[in-house]
């Protein structure tokens, strides 16, 4: 997919500047973050199934597509997977790099990633499709597609929209949009994915929205048709 678009550099450049910020309170944020899933025991039961049949699939790799800072892509390596992390921002790698030296960590976009065709096991996209038009959506679908093996898992993490339609709102690092949990599973169904299971979880007091998971898995019958 191009790799033009004017909000994949506002997003980069949205992150990095936050990255910077965190830099200045590292000690503090990085307790933050690794933390953030203590009081979450559905969103962490959800990333646990996906890892236990990525590993029973055969354990291929698995790659977090906006990593961010890195610490969920450490929350799969500890999850017993052969995990690595994908961000657009500079400045969120070398945070991930330096916080889990012994995971590998690159820039790049998860609408292109430097991966050869059914190479990997899974892949996880944890709040990191939440700043992308809806209109530029589907080809990143199209790359989770080509980089999964047949019968790989694909797991997303987003803000869903509670009954109502595709909505932008004021994210506190730059533009994001909620979306219907049943129109993003037919977005993923489009490019080969079958669903195995969805999550809904309503927001804790300090949230906003309500969240939503998805895990689809790349369809076997299509690829070997």
């Amino acid at each position: 997919m191009a790799e033009s678009s004017p909000y994949l550099t506002a997003t980069a450049d949205a992150y990095d500047a936050l990255a910077d910020a965190y830099d200045a309170l590292a000690d503090v944020y990085a307790d933050f973050v690794r933390d953030s899933l203590d009081r979450l025991p559905l969103d962490r039961s959800v990333v646990a199934a996906f890892a236990e049949l990525v590993r029973a699939d055969g354990a291929r790799p698995v790659v977090e597509a906006g990593c961010g800072p890195g610490y969920m892509t450490a929350h799969l390596r500890d999850l017993g997977l052969d995990a690595f992390g994908v961000d657009l921002s500079p400045r969120l790698i070398d945070i991930a790099r330096r916080d889990y030296p012994d995971l590998r960590f690159e820039v790049g976009s998860m609408g292109a990633l430097d991966v050869a065709d059914g190479e990997l096991g899974g892949l996880l996209s944890w709040y990191s499709l939440i700043h992308t038009p809806p209109s530029e959506l589907p080809p990143y679908f199209a790359e989770f597609r080509r980089v999964l093996a047949p019968g790989g898992y694909l797991l997303l993490g987003f803000f869903e929209s509670e009954g109502g339609p595709v909505s932008r709102f004021d994210h506190k690092v730059t533009p994001a949009y909620r979306w219907p949990i049943d129109e993003l599973a037919d977005l993923a169904r489009k490019e080969e994915f079958v669903e195995v299971a969805r999550m809904l979880r309503e927001p804790l007091e300090d949230e906003r929205f309500r969240r939503g998971h998805l895990l689809m898995r790349r369809d076997r019958t299509a690829a070997m048709g």
